[in-house]
């Protein structure tokens, strides 16, 4: 056992593009450490040659997490053990959280170390609403589960916060840009590094931009709340509103949309939807 970090596992967020970006204390964790749990150990190996320390690494991701976790939670009952991802906070779009619920229920000590994650990064840059805000990770790859999972989210008063690859932004874009109305958004990619960079836009226009060009890197897509309504649904066109919902929606959630932007009753949306659809979409 290390004795100047006492046994338990500690959670501590590396950089996400700047070396700069890694805390005096996450540093001194990570050269008292007993071993390193690590999603990829050529990522961190650089990291400790950056720092330089020599620490032994264990790898701990998707892959291995389930048949690796139990004899990690009982070395945490001697030894440090820290949990590091390649880049950011650790449990951010992992699997590093049943890590840490299994080290609680063995009794060992679970600590931060907080630091750089791309999410609250791009969230800072985008100059959207920060006062609420829905972290969604990745969204599936497939048209009709992306569709889904969009509309899961449509009627949420928050931004939403996601991540995606250089080769399926386009397509994430249009498809955010079907499922949410044309919002206001942002395209953080090279978050801390020498290019760093912020595109704003709509979708629509940032889903054009990148259709011919896809970027490289890490991105993350920063997507604005439902516009602002008042509370009785004043100024607000509702058939127009509940029309382009059913484009996307069911009549019931399409419905339900709109009930949750205007404060209107669902039940009144939901005919007055129903009698749209049978005007505008007769059988």
């Amino acid at each position: 056992m290390n004795a100047e970090l006492p046994p338990g596992l500690y959670i501590v967020a590396t950089p996400i593009g700047n070396l700069g970006d890694l805390s005096l204390r996450a540093g001194a964790v990570l050269a008292a450490a007993d071993v390193i749990a690590v999603e990829d150990s050529r990522v961190t190996a650089r990291l400790l040659q950056h720092l330089g320390i020599k620490r032994p690494m264990t790898p701990y991701h998707d892959h291995n997490a389930e048949a690796v976790r139990p004899g990690l939670v009982a070395r945490m009952g001697s030894e440090a053990v820290a949990l590091v991802s390649d880049a950011g906070t650790p449990l951010i779009s992992d699997p590093g959280y049943k890590l840490v619920r299994d080290a609680r229920a063995a009794g060992h000590l679970v600590a931060t170390v907080p630091g750089p994650c791309a999410a609250v990064a791009a969230l800072t840059l985008a100059g959207l609403p920060t006062d609420r805000f829905l972290f969604l990770g990745f969204l599936p790859p497939k048209a009709a589960a992306k569709a889904s999972a969009i509309a899961e989210v449509a009627g949420v008063r928050a931004t939403l916060i996601l991540y995606e690859s250089g080769p399926r932004l386009a397509a994430t874009l249009s498809a955010l840009a079907d499922g949410l109305g044309d919002r206001e958004a942002g395209v953080a990619r090279e978050i801390t590094k020498r290019f760093e960079e912020c595109v704003t836009g709509t979708l629509s226009q940032l889903a054009d931009r990148y259709a011919e060009a896809p970027p490289k890197g890490e991105i993350v897509v920063i997507v604005a709340p439902p516009g602002e309504v008042s509370p009785s649904g004043e100024g607000v066109d509702i058939d127009a509103a509940l029309r382009d919902a059913m484009e996307r929606l069911p009549v019931s959630k399409a419905a339900a949309e709109i009930a949750k932007r205007t404060g209107l009753d669902r039940r009144e949306l939901y005919a007055r939807a129903t009698k749209l659809k049978t005007t505008d979409f007769p059988p």
